[in-house]
């Protein structure tokens, strides 16, 4: 499936040369934990097709997260009326809601807190009216955990094999995230993020194909393309990814959200801005091996090369 490949609207992460590890986090202007973009039909499609046949890797929850899950469907809901009033409404009365999402032409009735009244449980229920993967985070015990969670178009993890896990264990993969003392330095800022002022993030990699879900239990279905890039087709076959991370406290259960809306858009399309070009090569090419393995560049990032400074050098723009 070809998504949208929108240069004007991309959430481009660099900002230097150069890249590293690092938090990231900035605080959020707009506080708002979702966005709609021009791909929402096609990608609600795809994500309530996921979350129907692969229930098992798309959602997981354990069984203390419903208070937060509640807050959740609150949050997201009125972040949805307030940002798009022209596509979404929402009527309440004490704990009887309305909520109509217009693009879809679907109204829901439901009493808030009870989950009997939804068809589905509270944060599997609004995750299939939005673009976002949605990432529940308990703090107890001086620690975070990941206790519930949708997430349809992962970058190359398992939900379900996280399930439970504390934040370090969660991240122990990344290269040099203990080793440079990352892992405490993020957990405790995470720790100390306050209700009514959220943070966001951009997280990016590069992927040989435009698929969304590209999660750890279907990396045979996509794998393979990283063997195939070559010079030729590195500009259309290539994509960055782009997370758009934000992270919420919720303030009665005291858990974090993390919404994670996903972008794509191919080398072509970035290589069609200057700037850009010039940029993403200087980083690509100076970018540490540890970090090059780690994101799975590795086996095709010559090809990439090679394909950036073809365009460097032509001076070809679209």
């Amino acid at each position: 499936m070809k998504w949208t490949d929108n240069l004007e609207n991309f959430p481009y992460p660099f900002k230097g040369s150069t890249y590293r590890y690092s938090n990231n986090s900035i605080p959020m202007k707009l506080p708002l934990s979702v966005e709609v973009t021009l791909d929402y039909k096609e990608e609600m499609k795809l994500k309530r097709n996921l979350l129907t046949h692969h229930p098992e890797r798309c959602y997981q929850s354990l069984p203390h997260t419903f208070t937060g899950q509640w807050e959740i469907v609150e949050l997201v809901m009125e972040h949805l009326v307030a940002q798009y009033p022209e596509k979404f409404s929402l009527e309440t009365n004490e704990s009887q809601w309305i909520f109509h999402n217009k693009i879809l032409g679907e109204k829901h009735e439901f009493t808030f807190g009870v989950e009997k009244s939804l068809p589905c449980e509270p944060l599997a229920f609004i995750s299939r009216h939005v673009q976002e993967d949605l990432i529940l985070m308990m703090q107890r015990d001086g620690d975070l955990y990941l206790d519930a969670g949708q997430l349809c178009f992962p970058a190359n993890w398992s939900l379900a094999f996280n399930l439970g896990m504390k934040f370090k264990s969660i991240h122990h993969p990344i290269p040099g995230f203990k080793e440079e003392g990352l892992d405490d330095r993020i957990l405790q800022f995470l720790m100390r993020i306050e209700a009514g002022n959220p943070w966001e993030r951009k997280n990016w990699s590069l992927m040989a194909g435009d698929r969304l879900d590209t999660s750890l239990e279907t990396f045979d279905q996509w794998g393979l393309l990283r063997k195939q890039v070559t010079k030729e087709n590195a500009g259309e076959l290539v994509h960055i990814r782009v997370e758009v991370q934000k992270l919420f406290r919720l303030p009665r259960s005291n858990a974090i959200l993390f919404t994670i809306h996903t972008h794509l858009l191919s080398l072509e399309k970035l290589a069609s801005n200057p700037e850009w070009l010039k940029q993403f090569y200087e980083i690509l090419s100076e970018l540490p091996p540890h970090i090059t393995e780690y994101k799975g560049i590795a086996l095709y990032k010559e090809g990439v090369l090679d394909y950036l400074e073809a365009r460097l050098g032509s001076g070809k723009v679209l």
